[in-house]
């Protein structure tokens, strides 16, 4: 159902997309059930283009997570605080594009992403690549993360789908990311979230929203979901979830409703 929506939508190519520059950019997630996107891109069929790569619209993603022996960079997030880092690889199964990726979101709720290419070799070095690495990936971990590379272990592994969309004027793009699915390699946990979407908006400073009427329309509201830290909530429980634990009900509750609707 979802792949045949996606596939009435007019088509924007990768080269297209990386014309489009938001510099003054604004992140909104949102959660919803599978069901409600459908209804949701429907709406929005006549507003937004879609991304195409090689002929797919729902392109698979798949991503490894390092944190500390403590957890350190899960517990940042977990308290609240600002000023915190992630590292990630992630990969685009598609195109066979790998990246090494260091997040860190700001005092000012700013998010800044640094990333370097990885060539097979190097990819094929992981999960032990962090604390073996030198060279490029050396010197780029060194100026961009806050940790010590390392003592860095692997934590955390999802796969999932992604729609990504533009709005006809070009001030905004819509990610959708469906099928995520995570493994924790501290326990071996897994943990499939059928059903569920998971909605990012980014847009041109305060700039008009097709999007954002429909979402009202349809109550759908603002919801934070970092992967990390849902995936390692949801696969460890005796970590410190405090923070997480109404998102976690509401999520579950989303999950829910999809499989009686489907």
């Amino acid at each position: 159902m979802l792949n045949q929506i996606i596939q009435q939508f007019s088509p924007i190519t990768l080269e297209e997309m990386s014309s489009i520059k938001l510099m003054n950019r604004t992140d909104t997630k949102f959660v919803t059930s599978v069901p409600m996107l459908c209804r949701l891109l429907e709406l929005a069929r006549s507003e937004y283009r879609a991304q195409e790569t090689d002929g797919l619209r729902l392109s698979p993603y798949h991503t490894l997570y390092f944190d500390t022996p403590e957890r350190t960079m899960y517990v940042m997030h977990q308290n609240g605080h600002l000023n915190r880092q992630k590292l990630r690889v992630r990969s685009y199964v598609a195109s066979g594009l790998h990246y090494l990726e260091v997040k860190t979101k700001d005092n000012h709720k700013r998010t800044h992403k640094k990333r370097m290419p990885l060539t097979t070799d190097e990819l094929s070095l992981w999960p032990g690549m962090v604390r073996q690495s030198s060279g490029d990936i050396h010197e780029f971990l060194n100026r961009q993360l806050r940790y010590d590379h390392r003592v860095l272990v692997p934590t955390l592994e999802n796969e999932f789908r992604r729609i990504t969309l533009v709005n006809r004027a070009c001030t905004e793009r819509l990610t959708i990311d469906t099928s995520l699915a995570f493994v924790n390699h501290t326990n071996g946990a897994t943990r499939a979230m059928t059903g569920l979407a998971i909605i990012e908006l980014k847009r041109d400073g305060l700039q008009p929203s097709p999007i954002l009427d429909l979402l009202l329309q349809l109550r759908i509201k603002p919801h934070g979901f970092s992967k990390y830290c849902m995936g390692m909530a949801f696969t460890d429980p005796t970590l410190k979830q405090n923070r997480f634990k109404e998102r976690m009900r509401s999520i579950e509750r989303i999950i829910a409703s999809a499989a009686v609707r489907q």
